[in-house]
């Protein structure tokens, strides 16, 4: 995966969280926090929102498999020095 669809990757998560309402007021989420978590051997981009209006919290998880690259490329340069 090269950056450019990398880019397009994130940008569409950015895109969701903008385009989904709160289930409370029906506010606009904002981006609070971010986390990367490795789970069943892959990777995810985990983004924990509040809304503008009411505060209201809400996590985003989002499966990332640019990051499962990078991931394997380390583990690689990893067994090269060991």
């Amino acid at each position: 995966m090269n950056s450019q669809e990398v880019m397009r990757y994130v940008e569409s998560e950015y895109e969701i969280i903008r385009l989904t309402p709160c289930e409370v007021c029906g506010g606009e989420y904002l981006h609070n926090y971010q986390e990367i978590v490795s789970k069943d051997d892959s990777m995810y981009d985990i983004l924990i929102c509040a809304c503008s209006k009411c505060g209201h919290e809400k996590s985003f998880e989002f499966h990332a498999p640019y990051l499962e690259e990078i991931k394997k490329k380390t583990k690689k340069k990893d067994s090269m020095y060991n």
